[in-house]
């Protein structure tokens, strides 16, 4: 059928399963082809075609609701719920997004960018449901990775004692972005509960309601449920937790789909449908990956497939830093690496390589990771945590109570800090700088050069005095073969430009520096340029010296908690009159589309700026 001509999934219904299988094979080969010319995630919608038109089959959605873990998996449910022909807009600027979104369809009650919310969310939904007296099903899907986390778990054990019904899909592809780590994966990896528990059960409850008798046993008898479970089943922690469970159900089987999502279904309390599933299906370079190269795709040729690009000159920031953290490591025994989840993302496969001893990946658990850095450095070790911008959200309460408040020396790289494109407002990294800029002992830098940056990681080793954040964008930077030995003042700013005869001063960081540079050459501006290396603390003489000049301070992270409003605090405290002129992003959350797209949204591009600058310098 025509894939695009999809309108919702009722028509579904009258299928059979071998139509259903069909149909699967056909959107597998659409969101395939689709994906591979936007971008967008493929392996993970690729391994969820069929759990998704079961699902889509056995419910009736929008009256029930389904909230999928993360949300990037989500394509086929847009599919079927009539988005397939907005599919070749997807995760583009002005297009639909790349997960669940609320304002796009009815079909989508959740929206989330980041993993564990959906069982939690399903519970308030559920919980709603039932004072509401409404009569529909919740269902969370959840990733294999997904439910190892903290709010994952917390979520369980209170469902394990809550009357409110949910149904939780156990997606299970042994894989997160790349291989799954920790004793609970190893959990999923040996659990294999068959139909043996579930058909003891029912023919022992089917013989004693024959008679009256039995009926009678039955109910004295009731509570020896789990001493059965006990002798019949491998106890799982789902059922310690209190919680029904059915499976390991072949994924791809829609036969068995159906006949367990209807069990489920039939239950009036919550359980967990534990279903495998192969990450990347139908596509064998996908089905094959381990290291999550066809996790999150840019357009790229099926035939081929995905070509990793040579870089002789240049290099992604993340290669930068673990680059020059695997240098310091030869030279310092006492330097360990931590990963939520991230080894490829944040380019530290060669570490993990190299230094296997001192290299750990924790999964998808940020608020560990951060105190267990937190550990490391009281004990005499010098930690590196990579954590992604936006992730690093989740851990703020331990980098406030467990690191900074101990004041414990480390470095942790803020990855994908800014803007990051397509991906949308749930993986912006626009925040950091607001929430950590209040905490005490917090060192952050904003390097705007490779070199820069290994200057500041020499800084935070060798000073080894409080933790040093380091935060830096996705961008491609420079490459250099020579690593820096060096350190620098801490606080310290850098003129790239400066006249006392100027009468305007631009301050800005990171990537912005070298942006700024070129466009005041290029136009010959009489502008000073102050490289805002160090976010906090911040160069005070610096301030002083260009007080007598109009400051426009440039930034393409929030107005709200950035740099500009701590330099206008820092004059009002000091009660120095200065005309200042902030430029950042304002009181809202930014869409998704490539960054040059989002950055002329919010007016913030190198002509914004010129604009500025001519406004300034023309009084």
């Amino acid at each position: 059928m025509n894939i695009e001509e999809i309108e919702n999934s009722k028509f579904l219904k009258s299928m059979t399963t071998e139509e259903l299988s069909d149909l699967s094979q056909d959107i597998r080969s659409f969101i395939m082809h689709s994906v591979a010319k936007t971008g967008g995630h493929f392996s993970s919608n690729l391994g969820i075609v069929e759990l998704t038109v079961a699902l889509h089959y056995v419910f009736d959605f929008p009256t029930d609701k389904i909230a999928f873990d993360v949300g990037h998996q989500s394509y086929v449910h847009k599919v079927l719920s009539g988005r397939a022909k907005e599919l070749k807009n997807i995760r583009q600027y002005g297009g639909i997004s790349g997960f669940q979104k609320r304002k796009e369809s009815p079909y989508d009650c959740w929206e989330a960018g980041h993993s564990s919310t959906a069982i939690s969310g399903s519970i308030g939904i559920a919980t709603a449901r039932d004072l509401n007296k409404e009569d529909y099903q919740v269902i969370a899907v959840v990733g294999d990775a997904a439910i190892m986390s903290g709010e994952s778990f917390e979520a369980l054990n209170y469902l394990g004692t809550c009357k409110h019904k949910v149904i939780v899909i156990l997606n299970d592809n042994n894989m997160s972005i790349t291989k799954n780590v920790g004793g609970l994966s190893n959990m999923l990896s040996e659990i294999r509960v068959s139909e043996k528990y579930k058909n003891a059960r029912d023919n022992y409850v089917t013989f004693l309601k024959k008679s009256k008798t039995g009926e009678r046993v039955y109910q004295v008898t009731k509570k020896m449920k789990d001493v059965v479970k006990d002798h019949i089943l491998d106890e799982s922690v789902f059922t310690k937790l209190g919680l029904d469970y059915l499976g390991p159900i072949d994924g791809h089987n829609m036969e068995d789909l159906i006949s367990a999502l209807n069990t489920a279904k039939d239950y009036d309390h919550s359980v967990i449908v534990h279903v495998e599933t192969v990450k990347g299906k139908g596509y064998e370079k996908a089905e094959k990956d381990k290291i999550g190269l066809y996790h999150g795709v840019k357009p790229f040729d099926l035939n081929r497939g995905i070509v990793p690009a040579l870089h002789t000159k240049h290099q992604s920031w993340s290669e930068a830093i673990a680059n020059h953290v695997e240098f310091l490591m030869g030279k310092h025994q006492d330097i360990c690496v931590i990963t939520p989840a991230m080894i490829t993302g944040s380019s530290l496969n060669h570490i993990f390589k190299h230094y296997p001893d001192r290299s750990f990946d924790v999964g998808i658990a940020e608020e560990h990771a951060m105190t267990f850095a937190a550990g490391l450095a009281i004990s005499g070790k010098f930690p590196f945590l990579s954590i992604y911008s936006s992730f690093s959200q989740r851990a703020y309460d331990q980098l406030n109570h467990d690191i900074a408040r101990m004041d414990l020396p480390c470095l942790i790289g803020i990855d994908r800090a800014g803007l990051v494109g397509e991906d949308g407002p749930t993986h912006h990294g626009v925040f950091d700088i607001g929430y950590m800029m209040p905490i005490p002992n917090l060192i952050i830098m904003a390097p705007h050069n490779q070199k820069e940056a290994e200057l500041m990681m020499n800084t935070a080793y060798k000073n080894h005095d409080h933790p040093y954040i380091i935060r830096y964008s996705k961008n491609m930077i420079h490459k250099h073969k020579d690593h820096q030995q060096d350190v620098l003042n801490v606080g310290s700013w850098k003129i790239k430009f400066f006249d006392h005869a100027h009468l305007v001063s631009v301050i800005t960081y990171g990537d912005q520096v070298k942006n700024v540079e070129n466009l005041i050459r290029e136009y010959d501006l009489p502008v000073n340029l102050i490289n805002a290396r160090f976010l906090k603390p911040m160069d005070e003489q610096m301030l002083d010296k260009v007080a007598h000049t109009k400051i426009i301070v440039f930034e393409t992270d929030m107005l709200i908690g950035g740099l500009g409003e701590a330099i206008s605090f820092y004059y009002s405290q000091h009660h120095t009159p200065v005309e200042l002129h902030a430029m950042g992003i304002g009181d809202h959350y930014v869409t998704h589309g490539s960054v040059k797209e989002l950055l002329e949204r919010e007016g913030l591009t190198m002509d914004d700026l010129l604009i500025k600058i001519r406004e300034c310098l023309n009084g």
